[in-house]
């Protein structure tokens, strides 16, 4: 098994710099077939070494996930205190009176008595309907609340700290701005902001911003996530990290994989990266990180790649009228 580096929270909890991402492993409605494969890939995940795993609410990994660990964790393979679990409050539940509410959800398909980082997924929020994530209108766009008050929300998150239900609480998609806010008015620190960011976009000063503050920063689509940017169009505009030579070249030069490459770009600037594969070969060469260190030349090289915002694979707006909330853009 993979020795795991980690990075220490402000409660001075430690969170492995890898983790395994779960968004789009599974479909709201996942086939028998898929939900195998996504319990099959957790199960090789673990052997292989993950004890920090990510997932959220509107992913609909949580029941699954939760199944997998209680299995390992009743059979005495892994103890509750190896791993790390984060998961998320969803925008259709991002309002004071419902945070309570949709961590205890969580703790009940996760089938665990805590968590150990929870956040509040994104800025804005949705109407609750039930047993509907994500509510349109009659034009097909999304029914936002624009009531949220990021303030009073942060401040049920604290009491779920307090009242032992997680550990820690951060942040996810937040803007400078918005995480200023809220620093401004907390009691319970930020202990984590989670965004996208990689080679392409390297998010260079919200991360200073975070660092400079005492927030860990982890990275979602870590290596680009090339196949989310065909789905939503974007693969024309978005330069594929995998097939970029200059990545290509270092990776030779290291007998690594242009995904282990983009990855530890990534971690040793000291961010936590979650990859997200349910392959085994990938799953083991994601967490494969931690026999070399990229030089000084090959990081500058990495780092000129930046190529900003037009980079940006998940800004959200297919959320048909997220341009028109007062919290857009972030």
């Amino acid at each position: 098994m993979v020795s795991m580096a980690t990075v220490a929270l402000p409660n001075g909890a430690k969170i492995p710099l890898v983790g395994l991402g779960t968004w789009l492993s599974d479909t709201p409605q996942p086939s028998k077939e898929a939900k195998k494969v996504f319990e099959d890939g957790l199960d090789a995940a673990l052997e292989a070494g993950y004890r920090h795993i990510d997932t959220a609410a509107v992913y609909d990994t949580e029941k699954t996930i939760g199944n997998v660990l209680k299995k390992w964790l009743d059979s005495g393979r892994i103890k509750r205190e190896e791993l790390f679990i984060v998961t998320k409050l969803p925008p259709c539940g991002n309002r004071p009176a419902d945070v309570e509410t949709w961590i205890k959800k969580s703790l009940t398909a996760l089938q665990l008595d805590y968590i150990d980082l929870y956040l509040i997924h994104t800025p804005f929020a949705f109407e609750y309907v039930e047993g509907d994530m994500h509510p349109l209108d009659a034009d097909g766009n999304i029914r936002f609340d624009n009531t949220t008050n990021h303030i009073d929300v942060w401040k049920e998150m604290e009491k779920q700290v307090i009242a032992g239900r997680t550990r820690a609480i951060g942040l996810s998609n937040f803007n400078i701005q918005q995480i200023q806010r809220i620093l401004d008015n907390s009691t319970v620190p930020v202990s984590n902001l989670q965004i996208e960011l990689h080679i392409n976009f390297q998010q260079k000063q919200l991360v200073e911003f975070c660092k400079s503050k005492g927030i860990t920063v982890t990275a979602y689509c870590p290596i680009g996530n090339p196949g989310l940017a065909v789905r939503i169009g974007k693969s024309d505009v978005i330069p594929c990290i995998l097939k970029n030579p200059a990545v290509i070249e270092i990776a030779e030069k290291y007998k690594k994989t242009p995904a282990q490459i983009a990855l530890k770009f990534i971690i040793q600037h000291g961010i936590i990266a979650i990859p997200k594969s349910t392959n085994m070969k990938r799953l083991k060469e994601n967490i494969d990180l931690f026999d070399f260190n990229i030089n000084n030349d090959d990081l500058q090289t990495l780092i000129s790649l930046d190529c900003g915002e037009v980079a940006r694979v998940c800004d959200f707006t297919f959320f048909k009228g997220l341009k028109n909330h007062p919290e857009f853009p972030f």
